[in-house]
């Protein structure tokens, strides 16, 4: 090939020629001692597909709100999506930007890429052009799969994407017929692909202006998918509903669309987790599990109408992504009828869970135990020495499904990482007697709703503005979404007098951020215009202060 792939730049970013390192930093002696342990087993993500195609053919396997699909018919629709994929150019190693509504053509594209080698490198509906661009240079990315019935924010991603024409393919899909022309196309053969390779590149929130990308290997991910399955009830004839984004990790893994393709379970797709379109689904296809963010909890137990529909056949509801309040965990067996099971992780990798037999003050006070039993915890003070069991500290993790390291990121990897292989989560926790609970967050990043958002992305976004002098972006505290964003914006001279009269409102300057290529869920929700920043003692803006 004449041009880089992602496998080159997994290869080649931060250990040039060095082979004793995998792509997600793990070194290849502690991958033979996983392997010896039994955790990786030479798994891949398209063999896990062929198994269950294989196994029950006629059964249905997933349902949107365009068609109804057995295992038979998502083979065959996969072969068409490759066949597609692979007349566009996509071939063995290329990065492909999946930015896709939750849908059996996002299930179809996904293992496509899978089936051709290629590398999914996910993005999620909401993410503006500022990052679509970021993942193709980063990743780097040749190709970018999305819909051809975009709505107004997708619109404006696709315009600015096709711009970069000539380095990116957009190939759009039309969820309802897709892949147009795949029968005159030749259908390609399944690469052969190692279960160390890279897999995909996934999504984290953070401090940096972009989000970062979290290599992930086939043996890590479905090992971390096995051991999902083994402490949750998820079994074949079950139903899981997909309301949260499909290509996040905890839609994806925990246990998710894949624990669901590994077990034969059905999965409906949800266009979004409101209850409007939640209730209906979970009545209409008798759904026994799904997966929400707190936001989505808390809005589907104040539903006025939510009596209205039979939701007895949910058996678990797996509640991740951000802090659930005791006081709402404690309303789930009582209102709804469901377990819940608490789930804390990172897409980086520890999954904690709380288990389906705990008493209830452990389901609704803590946020789990390690799914894996070569999880390696430590909880350290500043200087990373250990506090005592029961003491709050910095959470640092490693194991069999963690990286250790983050996709060409060295600077950030040099801060993230210990020099022996933990990451550090950015979480203030309590571990006593096998048990985690989150007492706060130590990384400067905002948890709105479950989603992660960098200070410094909507600050640069917000700076572009030719009238604005200086951003400060704080998250601030929430009763529904954990928190929300609040900008501190200070007009440059010329506008300080009468900010309005220059396009500076909280209105215009959302409008403005949506429109620069921000991500929907990271515009402010607060925005007060000011003449100065608060300051600590030796000049540094206080963020604590703004904070209130």
């Amino acid at each position: 090939m004449n041009h880089q792939t992602v496998l080159d730049a997994a290869t080649n970013s931060d250990d040039p020629g060095n082979p004793g390192v995998l792509a997600t930093g793990v070194p290849r002696e502690d991958a033979k001692r996983y392997r010896e342990l039994g955790a990786w087993t030479g798994d891949t993500h398209w063999a896990l597909f062929r198994r269950a195609v294989d196994s029950w053919p006629t059964e249905t396997a997933a349902t949107d709100r365009h068609r109804t699909v057995t295992w038979s018919d998502l083979d065959a629709g996969v072969s068409r999506a490759a066949a597609v994929l692979a007349g566009a150019g996509v071939g063995r190693g290329d990065g492909v930007i999946i930015q896709l509504p939750n849908s059996v053509a996002y299930l179809e594209t996904v293992f496509a890429v899978w089936r051709l080698g290629a590398i999914p490198v996910f993005s999620l509906p909401a993410h503006g052009s500022a990052e679509i661009r970021h993942f193709a240079s980063h990743a780097p990315a040749r190709f970018y799969v999305s819909t051809a019935t975009p709505n107004r924010h997708l619109a404006r991603v696709h315009r600015d994407i096709a711009d970069l024409a000539g380095t990116v393919t957009m190939i759009l899909v039309d969820e309802a017929s897709p892949w147009e022309g795949a029968d005159a196309l030749p259908v390609p053969d399944a690469a052969s692909v190692p279960s160390e390779e890279l897999a995909f590149l996934q999504l984290s929130g953070g401090t940096t202006g972009v989000p970062k990308q979290i290599p992930k290997t086939h043996d890590d991910y479905l090992y971390s998918v096995r051991a999902s399955v083994e402490v949750c009830d998820l079994r074949h004839s079950d139903v899981l509903l997909v309301a949260l984004p499909a290509s996040h990790n905890f839609t994806m893994s925990s246990p998710g669309i894949l624990g669901a393709v590994q077990v034969g379970a059905s999965i409906v797709f949800a266009a979004d987790p409101m209850p409007t379109e939640v209730l209906p689904l979970i009545a209409e296809h008798g759904v026994t599990h799904l997966a929400l963010v707190p936001p989505a909890l808390l809005s589907l137990l104040n539903f006025p109408g939510r009596d209205a529909y039979d939701v007895s056949s949910v058996r678990t509801v797996w509640v991740g992504g951000a802090k659930l309040s005791e006081a709402a965990a404690r309303r789930v067996r009582p209102e709804l009828g469901w377990t819940l099971q608490q789930v804390f992780g990172m897409a980086e990798g520890l999954v904690n869970y709380t288990p389906l037999d705990a008493s209830i003050e452990e389901i609704v006070s803590t946020q789990g135990r390690p799914m894996s039993p070569w999880d390696e915890i430590r909880v350290v003070d500043d200087e990373d020495v250990d506090v005592p069991e029961g003491e709050p500290g910095n959470l640092l993790t490693r194991g069999p499904y963690t990286i250790r390291r983050y996709h060409r990121a060295p600077e950030v990897n040099a801060r993230s990482f210990t020099e022996d292989g933990f990451y550090r989560t950015g979480d203030i926790v309590v571990f006593r007697e096998g048990t985690l609970t989150v007492v706060g967050r130590a990384k400067d990043q905002i948890n709105r709703g479950g989603e992660k958002i960098a200070p410094e992305a909507v600050e640069n976004i917000l700076l572009t503005h030719d009238t604005v002098h200086d951003v400060s972006v704080v998250g601030v505290p929430d009763e529904v979404l954990g928190e929300k964003i609040r900008a501190f914006v200070i007009p440059r001279q010329d506008a300080a007098s009468d900010p309005a009269a220059h396009g500076l409102t909280p209105t215009k300057l959302r409008k403005f951020a949506r429109e620069a290529g921000l991500s929907s869920f990271a515009v402010p929700d607060l925005i007060d215009i000011v003449a100065e920043f608060p300051l600590t003692g030796v000049g540094k803006v206080s963020k604590k202060a703004q904070q209130g």
